[in-house]
């Protein structure tokens, strides 16, 4: 599909799967515990190579013991690297944390930046960690290009490219820029809930008609309706 369409049937088309992941995932949302940007930028970075759901289990720990930029660059790395061990690489996630936090201290006075090319310079912090805590806490439009957003995209034949800032550039221009946050999480709540990396539930899923890539997962309804998730892996 993607291979033979011009650059406006495929606006019109990535613009028509995006209105039905909106009906289909009305709530759909960061699902990252947070109450302040300082919380969802420990978060995200946390949140590399493990689930949201177990980044959620530490950070109520956290948070509790370092509520801000200040408490946390202050931090003995042995006892963070205790709170964070359940998210994995908790060596270099607190080597991270801890030198983001220290930065926000002498660079922000302790406060996250709002603008991308000072989120960025803090270590750790790319542009798909930047464009999080820029969309859901700032409310400054980003697209979000994570593993199952980057999936997604491919498999939608919206792009074929594979370095992410090249996949956000070219979603970008498929969609008004009010659009990117939230298109962000349809396309990473689809990739968790029914279009998954290995069995895509593709007999199960209402943008068939749209997606080049039907077939890649079991047609069968009955099948395919087994392997859709109600909520984030654990």
């Amino acid at each position: 599909m993607a291979a033979t369409e011009s650059k406006l049937a495929l606006t019109r088309r990535a613009r028509k799967i995006n209105r039905e992941l909106d009906a289909l995932y009305p709530d759909a949302h960061c699902e990252l515990d947070f109450t302040s940007p300082f919380e969802l930028l420990i978060a995200t970075v946390l949140s590399a190579q493990t689930t949201d759901v177990r980044v959620n289990g530490v950070t109520p720990t956290l948070f509790a013991r370092y509520p801000d930029a200040v408490a946390l660059a202050a931090a003995e790395r042995e006892d963070v690297e205790k709170i964070i061990q359940p998210t994995g690489f908790f060596r270099a996630k607190t080597q991270s944390i801890l030198g983001l936090s220290q930065a926000l201290v002498e660079r922000f006075g302790g406060q996250v930046p709002g603008r991308l090319k000072d989120l960025v310079t803090l270590p750790g912090v790319g542009r798909k960690t930047a464009n999080v805590v820029l969309g859901n806490a700032f409310g400054v439009p980003g697209i979000t290009v994570d593993t199952h957003f980057g999936r997604l995209v491919r498999r939608f034949g919206w792009t074929t490219e594979t370095d992410a800032d090249k996949v956000e550039a070219e979603i970008g221009a498929l969609f008004p820029k009010s659009e990117w946050t939230m298109l962000s999480h349809r396309v990473i709540w689809h990739g968790r809930r029914r279009c998954h990396a290995r069995r895509p539930a593709c007999g199960a899923c209402p943008l068939a008609r749209l997606c080049p890539s039907y077939g890649e997962g079991p047609t069968d309804p009955k099948v395919a309706a087994k392997l859709v998730r109600t909520g984030p892996r654990a």
